[in-house]
C-alpha cells in the first residue's frame, strides 16, 4: 500500500481502490481495527465506480506507532493531511465506532471545503462517556476495565470482543464466524499496544456535541438497534437530533459490526445514499464516459 508521512512525521499507510475518476469515498475505520475491516464495503463501492481510500489510523495497523498524539485532533488532523496529499474533493467521508468520532473531529477542526456527504456507522459520537451533561453514556467503568483489560491480556481482550459482543455473537441464536473473529483478533494485534490503550480515551471520552453541529452536508446515520458496543440511544440517536438534515437508518437487532453481520444490507443502503448525492452522481456519469 501507499503511504505519507505527516507534519509530525508519522507514516501512515492507505489503500486507494477503484477507478481515479470516479465519485471519491473515504472511510476511517473502528477501534482496534485497520482499513483492512472496510474490505467488503470498499470492495462494493469500488466495484461500483467509486474510488476508495482507507487508512490505517496511526498506531494502528501498518502505520507507524507514536509514543504520543494517540487522540482525536491528531486523529483528525492525519485524516486532512490524507486529504491534501491525494487532493480529494467532492468527498464522501463515513466513519465507523472510533472512526465516526474522527470524521465528527475532521469537520470541527478543517470544515466540509473537501467534503460532499458525511456518515456515521455505529459511531461513538456525541460522547460515549456518562457525565452530568449526558447521563445517557456509559459508567468511566467501563472503559477502566477495557483498559485494566488491555493492560492484562489484551490478545484474550480482543478475542473476547470479536467472540462476543461485538459481532453479536453472544445473543442467541448467533452463528459465530471464525473467520471473522480471526480477523478482528488479527487487526488488533496489528496496532500499537499503547496506541490502541491511549485510543479507549479518545473515543469514550472525546465530546463531540459541538463538531456535529457543523455538519453541514448530506449525512447518513447507521446503526443496529442492539449495539452491545456502543448502544443507540446515547450514540445515533442523539447525533441525529444535533446534525440538520441528517437521514437515521436502524437495523432491528443487529449489533455494533454491521460491516460485516449486515454487509449486503448496508453495502446497498451505503450506494443509494451516495446516489443520491450529487456530486457522486456526476463523478459517476463522467467516469462511465
Amino acid at each position: 500500500m501507499p503511504t505519507f508521512t505527516t507534519r509530525d512525521d508519522v507514516t501512515i499507510h492507505y489503500k486507494d481502490w477503484g477507478p481515479a475518476n470516479g465519485p471519491v469515498v473515504v472511510l476511517s475505520h473502528g477501534w482496534p481495527l485497520s482499513a483492512d475491516s472496510w474490505e467488503s464495503q470498499a470492495f462494493h463501492l469500488a466495484d461500483n465506480g467509486f474510488r476508495v481510500v482507507c487508512a490505517d489510523r496511526r498506531g494502528h495497523g501498518r502505520s507507524s506507532q507514536p509514543w504520543h498524539g494517540n487522540d482525536m485532533d491528531h486523529y483528525a488532523d492525519d485524516l486532512a493531511q490524507l486529504l491534501e496529499h491525494l487532493d480529494l474533493k467532492d468527498v464522501s467521508l463515513f466513519g465507523f465506532s472510533t472512526g465516526g468520532g474522527e470524521v465528527a473531529r475532521y469537520v470541527g477542526r478543517h470544515g466540509t471545503r473537501r467534503i460532499a456527504a458525511l456518515g456515521l456507522i455505529s459511531a461513538v459520537p456525541p460522547l460515549m462517556m456518562r457525565t452530568e451533561a449526558n447521563p445517557g453514556g456509559l459508567p468511566i467503568d467501563v472503559f477502566d476495565g477495557l483498559r485494566r483489560a488491555s493492560l492484562a491480556d489484551r490478545s484474550t481482550l480482543y478475542r473476547e470482543l470479536a467472540s462476543g459482543p461485538f459481532f453479536g455473537y453472544n445473543r442467541p441464536g448467533a452463528t459465530p464466524s471464525q473467520g471473522a473473529i480471526d480477523s478482528f483478533w488479527l487487526q488488533g494485534m496489528m496496532s500499537g499496544h499503547k496506541n490502541a490503550y491511549d485510543c479507549i480515551a479518545a473515543f469514550s471520552a472525546t465530546d463531540f456535541s459541538q463538531d456535529l453541529r457543523r455538519f453541514d452536508k448530506p449525512t447518513l446515520i447507521l446503526h443496529g438497534e442492539d449495539d452491545q458496543i456502543v448502544p443507540i440511544d446515547a450514540a445515533a440517536r442523539a447525533s441525529a437530533r444535533l446534525i440538520p438534515h441528517a437521514t437515521l437508518i436502524v437495523y432491528p437487532g443487529a449489533p455494533h459490526g454491521i460491516t460485516e453481520t449486515h454487509k449486503d444490507q448496508l453495502n446497498a443502503d451505503l450506494v443509494a445514499f451516495l446516489r443520491g448525492v450529487p456530486a457522486a452522481t456526476a463523478a459517476l456519469a463522467t467516469a462511465a464516459r
